[in-house]
């Protein structure tokens, strides 16, 4: 099995400018985090963008969509944002892709100590893997329905709608 791997941005790719006091993009840290997890699954990277989700416009994510249709693999990870992680899910979701699609990112860049990044990262593939045809948002340790999840910003975790 393949897993395509869309890269989008998010603060999973961001990194820290230390003169300026803020982050931003420079490159993709995804590769390398990859290779730093020891990653054992057959993967196709494609970068779309490096892009804050507070950012992503419906152009954004119609491009998201277009290249989850135009994967030759069934299974696919986006790495995203989490500000608009589940509106993305929704919106593909929507579409109806029929393929198993899990949107992933982190609170803390992989270029920063102590990032969830690469655990959430390495739950995604996974996920991946081993769910039915759908969308889901792999973050904190669990998957969830795309439909049915929230970002809890207070809390700084996702949690599943009731």
């Amino acid at each position: 099995m393949r897993i395509h791997v869309i890269l989008t941005g998010g603060t999973i790719d961001k990194l820290y400018n230390p003169l300026k006091g803020e982050l931003g993009f420079t490159q993709t840290h995804i590769p390398a985090a990859l290779e730093q997890g020891r990653c054992g699954v057959d993967l196709e990277v494609q970068q779309l963008g490096l892009k804050d989700s507070l950012d992503m416009t419906e152009e954004d994510r119609a491009q998201i969509l277009e290249a989850c249709r135009n994967s030759a693999h069934q299974h696919i990870v986006i790495t995203h944002g989490t500000d608009t992680m589940a509106e993305t899910a929704r919106y593909l979701i929507a579409a109806n892709p029929n393929k198993t699609i899990v949107l992933t990112g982190a609170m803390i860049p992989l270029s920063v100590h102590g990032s969830d990044g690469l655990f959430n990262l390495g739950s995604a593939l996974v996920a991946a893997q081993i769910m039915p045809v759908g969308v889901y948002i792999a973050m904190n340790g669990r998957v969830f329905n795309g439909a049915q999840v929230t970002k809890n910003r207070s809390l700084g975790v996702f949690e599943a709608l009731h």
